[in-house]
């Protein structure tokens, strides 16, 4: 069992760190760069999520994640993969939701992390199985939301530094922008240090947010998470999993070429290079990349805003 302490992390360059996400946001002298993977469904994603992990190591990352299976074998291997991550040497956040667990699992799992040296935890309600439109029901022996779980983060490991989830185009279940900053700095009030938002594509729904939140008197900083599109079909289905709202614009000049693969990716990449040096402009203190398991989209767009943003941090 570590202590109560920050467990001392180990940098890419051998030295030794123990600056949280909280206190590297709170420098202010300059944005961060993160990268997010999802938990592998079998033993041959593991190894595929390992690879991708130690791919984009040399890019030197403030942090990197893998969301969380909340059911048995999935579960297992997110700790797995979690544990590996933290053998890089880099800050690790491992994710937690209240899905399917019991207050006992959860209190478990926590413990879990703190065992596996992972001192970062992002605590969300998560959704039903089904997706996000379908209606949320909480556990009788379990937690109705985040917030609440925020809590239970805290009390069980007082050490953690704890993210949490935002959302530029609303939440799905809510359809509330209000309520959503509402519950965004309750989750504050709670003890959450930072936030990094569901992936999304228009930039004013992000200033908005951050506007809305900062109007509460609530200074959580918030990490716009980004995703380019690389395939047509991507489209659809993030209209459809989350509410995200693609520019018709964009759509538009995606469609005219969605049986040319590579122009569309090309295509995706350069928007979304733009949305992120626009977010920089405004302020964002940082950028998440969800990588969907895959280094090489992500490579390619971490140095594409590089080439427009010399002053980003990482190689």
């Amino acid at each position: 069992m570590l202590s109560s302490t920050t467990p001392t992390a180990t940098t890419p360059t051998g030295t030794t760190s123990v600056e949280t996400i909280a206190d590297l946001l709170a420098r202010s002298d300059r944005p961060l760069r993160s990268f997010e993977f999802m938990p592998p469904r079998s033993e041959d994603d593991v190894y595929q999520l390992w690879r991708a992990t130690d791919a984009l190591v040399p890019l030197e990352p403030d942090f990197i994640s893998v969301t969380y299976g909340a059911n048995g074998s999935n579960r297992d291997r997110t700790l797995r993969c979690t544990r590996h991550m933290v053998t890089t040497g880099l800050r690790t956040v491992g994710h937690l939701t209240c899905v399917s667990q019991s207050i006992s699992e959860l209190e478990q799992a926590i413990e879990g992390y703190r065992e596996a040296g992972v001192n970062h935890i992002l605590a969300i309600r998560g959704d039903m199985p089904g997706g996000a439109t379908v209606p949320w029901v909480a556990r009788p022996d379990g937690l109705a939301n985040a917030t609440e779980l925020v809590r239970l983060v805290k009390r069980t490991y007082p050490a953690a530094c704890v993210g949490v989830g935002a959302f530029p185009d609303g939440h799905p279940a809510s359809n509330d922008l209000d309520l959503d900053a509402r519950i965004l700095a309750d989750k504050a009030a709670a003890g959450a240090e930072f936030a990094i938002t569901q992936l999304f594509f228009i930039p004013e729904h992000y200033t908005s947010l951050v506007a809305r939140v900062r109007a509460l008197g609530c200074d959580i900083p918030i990490i716009p998470g980004i995703m380019p599109i690389t395939s047509f079909g991507q489209i659809k289905r993030f209209g459809e999993l989350s509410g995200t709202d693609v520019p018709a614009d964009l759509v538009a000049r995606i469609t005219e070429v969605s049986e040319d693969r590579a122009a569309v990716r090309q295509i995706g990449l350069q928007a979304a290079a733009r949305l992120c040096c626009r977010l920089l402009d405004e302020g964002a203190p940082g950028l998440h990349y969800y990588t969907l398991n895959r280094s090489r989209a992500t490579t390619e767009l971490h140095s594409m805003v590089r080439d427009l943003r010399p002053e980003m941090p990482g190689r």
